[in-house]
């Protein structure tokens, strides 16, 4: 198999969530996983964007959707759809946790806080 650069398919998500949201009591709308180390963090209409965050500052250009029934890949550096193999599972959040999540700290006007 060919190695794509900012992809390493034998690495399994860090967890069901954002690291950093879970880290701080904060919530999310959607979940993004880096396709190079498997970080997993919230997408750009989340409050506080950690996935394109943990891009800018690890260097890894591409992720991967990690809601259910997703697939695509993101390059940053391109900002443009990617394509990519498959990753080591799963593939995405349990279909148990709510988008936005999760529960009990999504705010009641949440979608006022989406970018």
């Amino acid at each position: 198999m060919t190695a794509i650069p900012g992809i390493d398919p034998s690495v399994p998500p860090s967890g069901p969530g954002c690291v950093e949201c879970e880290q701080s009591g904060g919530w999310w709308f959607h979940l993004r996983r880096c396709a190079q180390c498997g970080h997993i963090g919230c997408c750009d209409s989340s409050p506080s964007q950690h996935a394109r965050g943990h891009a800018r500052d690890s260097g890894h250009p591409v992720i991967r959707s990690y809601e259910p029934g997703e697939d695509w890949f993101w390059d940053f550096t391109r900002e443009d759809y990617a394509r990519g193999p498959e990753l080591t599972p799963p593939a995405a959040h349990p279909v148990s946790q709510p988008a936005p999540g999760p529960i009990g700290r999504v705010p009641a006007d949440w979608r006022l806080h989406l970018h």
